[in-house]
Formats: C-alpha cells, structure tokens, sequence
C-alpha cells in the first residue's frame, strides 16, 4: 500500500503551521475575493479536514465505508457569514489543529480501510495534502504580491 499520503500531508501540514505562525491579525483579514480572507480560506481548511476526521471515525467504529455526497459550493456558501465572524486568529489556530487531528487518524488507520475510502471517496480523502496546497498557494501568491508593492 502507497502510504505517500502520510509525507505529503506532514509537508502541507508544517507548511500549514509555519504559515499561521508568521501571519499577523492584520494579514488574516486580508481579501482573498468573493468575500473571502485568509482567515476564511482557514476556517475553510479546518471545517473540510473536521469533517474527514468525522467521517473517518464514523468508517472505522462502523466498519463500512460508504459514500457522503455533499454539494461542496452550497456548503461553503452557507457555512461564508459563520467563517467571518470567526476571531482571524482562531480560524488559523483551528485550521492547524484540524490539519493534525485529520492527519493523525489517517496515519493510524489501516492500509485496509485507506483503500476501501480511495475507492470510494477519491485520493482527497486521505490526501489531505491536496486541499491544503491549493489553498496555501493562493495565500502566498497573495502575500508576495502585498510584499512586491
């Protein structure tokens, strides 16, 4: 079993943590466009790995790993005016903790069960890698443009 999913996700994570770290309260509400700042795209990161590590737990105390569809665009839509209201600093503090609760129930869970979900879910399931640097990049290409003018 390819277990890459572990680094990938360790990397994204560390990237994660030394990004909250240097960020100042004034950086966390900087616009990222459609009403979003880093502090949503955040608490973005910390809901969707929240919501693996539920489903993850569900699969594992059940032993069935079945699909949950969710409309991903309705869900961030609804859950945008909950996100602003965040406190900046704690949407960063709860997206590190939510990246390392998910990563740490993925890297204990077995090899059996890691394919059963792929299967299913897709590689962005484990991979929490992917969703990470997506929105990571998006912060630090916005960050050294600031840094740029």
């Amino acid at each position: 079993m390819d277990r890459s999913f572990v680094e990938e996700n360790a990397r994204e994570r560390e990237r994660l943590r030394s990004l909250v770290d240097i960020l100042t309260d004034e950086q966390l509400s900087s616009p990222l466009g459609n009403d979003w700042t880093i502090a949503v795209a955040l608490a973005h990161l910390a809901f969707w790995d929240q919501r693996s590590l539920v489903l993850i737990r569900k699969w594992k105390s059940t032993g069935v790993v079945d699909p949950s569809p969710i409309d991903i665009e309705v869900t961030n839509d609804s859950l945008l005016s909950m996100w602003l209201l965040l406190p900046p600093r704690k949407a960063a503090d709860l997206a590190v903790s939510c990246a390392e609760s998910i990563d740490q129930e993925i890297e204990e869970t077995s090899d059996e069960m890691i394919a059963q979900i792929q299967s299913i879910e897709g590689k962005s399931r484990v991979f929490r890698s992917i969703h990470r640097k997506m929105h990571l990049d998006q912060i630090e290409e916005l960050l050294n443009k600031k840094n740029s003018t």
